[in-house]
């Protein structure tokens, strides 16, 4: 097993699905300015995909670089967590879906920037900035919808209750994650559960919103085992790669 090579899959499979997403939402904003934000912190997640897959590619070994693993994998050799293949569904369920990440991610970029691997801190540390910055417009907008109208806090409360089952991936613990952490290159993201526990306490509160009733974990996208919409995401994201192999971002 080559632990750094799925670790860093692992990474960088979350942000570019989680990239590919937010992309869809290009001219589709409720407002101008939601629409360029979430434009841009979706070029923020292909950003950071194409510096952990590149990575990920030195690590492998065989030749393959960003495209050929973003474009030239197919679903059951993907490593995103399965809520970042979750669909956009209205804008709650993408704001939702995205402070979920986002209170994972501050801690995850904190942890890594402290790599003994020079290349993995440097990405973490700018990824890091990235990361604050999304977490405070995810959090801004989970206050303003779940104080916000009737409508609006019943439909995002709708939004965490189908969601919230989908984070066990994102700590999810084994000898690839231990591997990276006792090398003091990467971080076990178990101990990074705390902090995204005491992050989303503190936001549902101020939101007015109601954790749900614990729910079993869906769980398996870390190992291949994903849900149909990859598979759609996938078909969208690497239908001109595939009929054009040479075609570059």
């Amino acid at each position: 097993m080559n632990a750094r090579f799925e670790y860093l899959l692992r990474l960088g499979d979350d942000a570019l699905l989680l990239g590919q997403q937010l992309g869809l939402w290009t001219g589709h904003g409720p407002v101008l300015e939601e629409d360029i934000a979430l434009t841009n912190i979706g070029l923020d997640q292909i950003g950071q995909a194409r510096a952990w897959l590149t990575l990920a590619g030195r690590a492998e070994g065989t030749g393959r670089d960003e495209d050929t693993l973003a474009f030239h994998r197919d679903q059951s050799k993907f490593r995103n967590a399965l809520l970042c293949e979750r669909p956009n569904g209205h804008f709650g369920d993408t704001i939702v879906r995205q402070f979920l990440f986002d209170a994972y991610a501050v801690p995850l970029h904190a942890g890594l920037a402290q790599s003994n691997d020079a290349e993995i801190s440097a990405i973490a540390k700018k990824s890091a900035k990235e990361s604050a910055y999304h977490l405070r417009h995810s959090q801004a907008w989970m206050v303003r919808l779940g104080d916000g109208t009737t409508e609006s806090h019943a439909k995002v409360q709708e939004s965490l209750n189908l969601l919230l089952p989908f984070v066990g991936d994102l700590f999810h613990s084994d000898e690839v994650s231990s591997t990276a952490a006792s090398e003091g290159w990467g971080v076990d993201p178990a101990g990074l559960r705390d902090a995204w526990e005491a992050t989303l306490t503190e936001t549902l509160e101020a939101a007015q919103l109601r954790r749900p009733d614990a729910a079993p974990e869906q769980v398996g996208g870390r190992l291949g085992r994903h849900t149909e919409q990859l598979s759609f995401l996938l078909a969208e994201m690497q239908v001109l790669p595939r009929t054009y192999p040479d075609a570059k971002w």
